[in-house]
């Protein structure tokens, strides 16, 4: 008998749907060892590997595009634009290629974060799809006006194909699509504990002076290391690997360490706004200092969202590419909310997939 397979469709975008998907993946592996995943992305392997501990197919292909972006901060709308039209202009061709894959596969379900096509993909296969974000491409390059309009409408329409959502937290209202489900935070756990961690990396400093920048898989282009030199006593943990070589800096170049594994050791984390950093810092209960980010319509929902949920302190670009870093020495602020925020994402997505093979069996 065939293994049940099931098509994961990651957008071409920086690592953050990369992660919270293969999050999902990982834990309906869990589950299920028998469910074959294929994981069709442009993501890096290794990453994938960071988070799915079994074997997966990585099928490496562009549903989408994303933003065209020089790092975490700076995105090109003109190269973006020129990319999606000829995405949109290659559709038919993109569509019957993956049905083709689909077919010969046996792929009984497409679970998609967050490509349209998966959607028409889908439909052309005759399978369902489910998507699973907190956000779709349509409202991001609807609020950029102009030209991107007639795209964000087309991928109204693509979504409007999707025969589940299961909305993600920090959401805009996703209006394009006709079933949603609300469900909690996805992401990753730390691999191995606080104790090994330090004894590996040799820290020292208290949790209060230890403190994880990380930007995604893109990264900024000048993190203001010539900072660090004013915190002689605590320590700094980057992924970036043009960091220079500072006392109290460790650069992590080992790609089996990912952001979550240092943040149970660290009492900030310094970011951009980003689902999958804010969402495993939740997940950890770890307090968030995030930068503001304009023209990205996603930010203020991500910003709203850990304001309400996390220990946290917002601060302007200026501050942090300033020279004095005041912000570390200032309070966090305490959650505007009470209650917490549901933390169930990975396992909800993966229980109702493993419920839709055992019930096609």
């Amino acid at each position: 008998m065939s293994r049940p397979v099931l098509y994961i469709a990651i957008t071409n975008h920086g690592f953050g749907h990369a992660v919270r998907a293969a999050s999902v993946a990982a834990e309906i592996q869990r589950r299920n060892p028998e469910i074959l995943l294929v994981l069709v992305t442009t993501a890096p392997r290794w990453l994938l590997e960071s988070y799915i501990p079994g074997d997966f197919i990585h099928r490496p292909r562009a549903l989408d595009v994303g933003v065209i972006q020089a790092d975490s901060l700076n995105m090109d709308l003109t190269a973006t634009l020129e990319k999606l039209r000829y995405i949109q202009s290659q559709q038919r061709a993109i569509i019957a290629g993956e049905v083709n894959f689909i077919r010969q596969n046996r792929v009984e379900l497409i679970l998609a974060d967050i490509p349209p096509l998966a959607a028409l993909i889908g439909k052309a296969a005759n399978i369902p799809c489910w998507m699973m974000s907190n956000f779709g491409w349509d409202f991001i390059y609807r609020d950029w006006g102009g030209e991107f309009i007639e795209i964000a409408d087309w991928i109204s329409q693509c979504f409007g194909e999707c025969d589940r959502l299961f909305r993600l937290p920090f959401y805009e209202p996703m209006s394009a699509f006709t079933d949603i489900i609300d469900v909690g935070l996805t992401g990753g756990t730390p691999r191995y504990s606080s104790e090994e961690m330090r004894s590996h990396f040799h820290l020292t400093a208290s949790p209060e002076k230890t403190i994880l920048l990380t930007f995604g898989g893109l990264g900024l282009q000048a993190i203001p290391y010539h900072n660090l030199p004013q915190f002689p006593d605590w320590q700094f943990i980057t992924f970036d690997r043009q960091a220079p070589n500072l006392p109290n800096l460790i650069a992590i170049t080992d790609l089996q360490y990912r952001p979550v594994d240092f943040m149970p050791l660290a009492g900030r984390i310094v970011s951009k706004p980003g689902y999958s950093t804010f969402a495993e810092a939740l997940r950890l209960n770890i307090p968030i200092v995030s930068l503001t980010r304009q023209g990205f319509a996603e930010s203020p929902l991500l910003i709203s969202g850990i304001q309400d949920y996390a220990q946290h302190h917002i601060i302007s670009p200026e501050e942090f590419f300033g020279n004095s870093w005041d912000f570390l020495h200032q309070p966090v602020q305490p959650p505007r909310q009470s209650c917490p925020i549901a933390k169930d994402g990975n396992e909800a997505i993966a229980e109702a997939v493993i419920n839709y093979f055992h019930s096609t069996i």
